[in-house]
C-alpha cells in the first residue's frame, strides 16, 4: 500500500502524546514496535473537500495493520550513519526550529482574526531542549545552519538564552531568527550579543493602511524601527521577506524594493503558499514568481545572479538600472552564494541612492542590489530542499508541507538518550515525502491536501 496525504494525516511519537478520540473522527492511536502512531483526518481545502473525509474514514477502518507495517519498513530502513539523509538523496543539513504558534499579527496569508488555538504552554520546547537539539544535530548530523522561527520568536522572553546557549556550545553555527521585527528596538543588541548571526524580517508593505489590512494590526511603525534597530546592531545581512497579495499589495512590488536598495537590505518575495489559517488559498489568487518579475522589470533590469543556488529557496537577481548596457560586465558578485545562511553578507554592495526614483541610473557597472524570488508553488525547488524542521512543541516534520510528524519532545521527556532522539530524527526525515507532502510537486494540483498545521504552527 502506499499512503497518500489525502486520504489522512500521520503523527508519529515516542511515547505518542497526541489527543485521542473516536474511531470513526480520529485521531485514533495505532501502536507499533518502538513507536507510537496516530492517524488523523487532515484539513481539506474547500475546492477539493468533496468526499475527503469519507475516503479518509476508509482508510481508517481498512489500513491500520497496512499501515503500521509500512512505517515500520519504511523507517527502519533509514540509514545508521551519522547524516538526515532521505529516500530521494537529499541531506538535512539546514535546521528550523520554531520557539511558539503565537504571534502579535494576524496576518491574513497566515493566520485567521481570531479563534486559534494555541499550543498549551507545558508542551512547548522548552531552552534547554532546544539547545540540546541543537546539540544533536550539529555534533550527530552535521546540521551547518540553525534558523529560530514561529509563530514570533520575539514572544520567548528567553530568546536570548537560548541563542546564548546554542553559541556556547557551537561559536561558528550561523544562528538566524525569522521575526516580524516588533520588538527589536528593545531586543536587537541584546540578541547580538547572545550570539545572533543575522534576521528575517517579513514587511509585505510600506504603506500604512495596506500594513493595517494585511497585518490586521497598526504596527508598521514597530516594524519599521525594528529594521533600524537591527541594521545598527550590525545584524547583517538583513533580509526581508514579502508575501504579495492580489488586488492588496501587488502593485507595490517596486516601492518594496526601491525602499530595500535604499537601505542595504536584501528583499526575498515569496510566493504564498497553501498553509494559511483561513483555509482561503486558491491559485489564481496567488501572485506567481513571474508576475513579480514583470512588476519589477518595469522600473529595473533584472540579470540572473551566477552564483551557485544549491538549496537556496530563493532565484536571486542582480538589480541594475533600466538603462544599463546589457552588454556591459556587470559581475561583482559577492565571495560566496549570496543566499545560503551561512554567506558573508548580502546588500553590502552598492546601495542606491535614496534621493534618486525608482530604477534611475547610478553605476552602470555595479548592481544596486539583490533580489530574490522564492516560488514553491510554481517554480519548485523540493528536489536541492536541504531543511529539517522541528515545530515548537518538538516534532520533526520532514517537508513543510508533511501529514507525518515524528516527537521528538516527548522522547526526551522520558529520559530517552541523545543516540536514540537522534536515531528517531534519522528516520523521520528518511520518510521525507519527494516534494510538498507527496510523491511530485503539486501545491496547485487536486492531490494536494494542506496539512492541518498552519504555517504558525508549523515554523516558517
Amino acid at each position: 500500500m502506499r499512503l497518500r496525504s489525502r486520504k489522512g494525516c500521520i503523527v508519529v511519537g515516542y511515547p505518542d502524546r497526541q489527543r485521542t478520540g473516536d474511531r470513526t473522527a480520529g485521531p485514533w492511536p495505532v501502536h507499533s514496535e518502538g513507536m507510537d502512531v496516530s492517524l488523523g483526518i487532515p484539513t481539506v481545502r474547500a475546492s477539493t473537500a468533496g468526499d475527503s473525509h469519507e475516503a479518509a474514514a476508509a482508510l481508517h477502518a481498512g489500513a491500520r495493520d497496512a499501515t503500521r507495517a509500512e512505517l515500520d519498513q519504511r523507517a527502519g530502513d533509514a540509514p545508521t550513519a551519522p547524516g538526515l539523509l532521505d529516500r530521494h538523496g537529499r541531506l538535512g543539513t539546514d535546521l528550523r526550529i520554531s520557539l511558539t504558534d503565537k504571534c502579535n499579527l494576524r496576518c491574513t496569508y497566515c493566520m485567521p482574526a481570531d479563534g486559534m488555538d494555541w499550543m498549551p504552554p507545558p508542551s512547548l520546547l522548552t531552552a534547554s531542549e532546544v539547545v540540546r537539539l541543537v546539540d544533536i544535530a550539529v555534533a550527530v548530523h552535521g546540521v551547518r545552519d540553525l534558523r529560530l522561527t514561529g509563530g514570533e520568536p520575539l514572544i520567548r522572553p528567553d530568546l536570548e538564552d537560548i541563542i546564548a546557549g546554542v553559541r556556547s556550545s557551537h561559536p561558528d553555527l550561523p544562528i538566524a531568527i525569522t521575526t516580524n521585527g516588533i520588538g527589536l528596538t528593545r531586543r536587537a543588541a541584546s540578541l547580538a550579543a547572545a550570539g545572533l548571526t543575522r534576521l528575517n524580517v517579513s514587511l509585505d508593505t510600506i504603506d500604512a493602511d495596506t500594513f493595517r489590512a494585511l497585518a490586521r494590526r497598526d504596527r508598521l511603525a514597530d516594524v519599521l524601527a525594528g529594521i533600524d534597530a537591527a541594521l545598527a546592531a550590525d545584524l547583517h545581512p538583513v533580509k526581508v521577506n514579502a508575501v504579495l497579495m492580489r488586488g492588496e499589495n501587488d502593485d507595490q512590488a517596486p516601492e518594496l524594493l526601491a525602499f530595500a536598495l535604499e537601505r542595504g537590505l536584501d528583499l526575498r518575495f515569496i510566493e504564498q503558499m497553501p498553509l494559511d489559517g483561513d483555509h482561503g488559498w486558491t491559485r489564481e489568487g496567488m501572485v506567481t514568481a513571474r508576475e513579480v518579475r514583470e512588476l519589477l522589470s518595469q522600473h529595473w533590469r533584472l540579470v540572473p545572479d551566477d552564483v551557485p543556488r544549491g538549496g537556496a529557496p530563493a532565484e536571486l537577481w542582480r538589480v541594475l538600472p533600466l538603462d544599463t548596457d546589457p552588454d556591459s560586465d556587470t559581475d561583482s558578485g559577492p565571495d560566496s552564494d549570496p543566499d545560503s545562511d551561512s554567506g558573508p553578507g548580502r546588500g553590502s554592495g552598492p546601495v542606491a541612492d535614496p534621493d534618486a526614483a525608482p530604477g534611475s541610473r547610478t553605476d552602470a557597472a555595479e548592481p544596486l542590489g539583490r533580489v530574490g524570488v522564492i516560488a514553491s508553488v510554481t517554480e519548485p525547488f523540493c528536489s536541492a530542499c536541504t531543511r529539517t524542521r522541528i515545530t515548537a512543541d518538538g516534532k520533526v516534520r520532514s517537508c513543510l508541507f508533511s501529514h507525518e510528524e515524528f516527537d521528538l519532545a516527548s522522547a526526551m521527556r522520558s529520559g530517552e538518550s541523545d543516540d536514540v532522539v537522534a536515531r528517531m530524527w534519522q528516520q523521520a526525515m528518511w520518510l521525507k515525502p519527494a516534494a510538498h507532502g507527496m510523491d511530485r510537486p503539486g501545491l496547485d494540483s487536486v492531490d494536494y491536501v494542506q496539512p492541518d498545521r498552519t504555517m504558525s504552527a508549523i515554523g516558517g
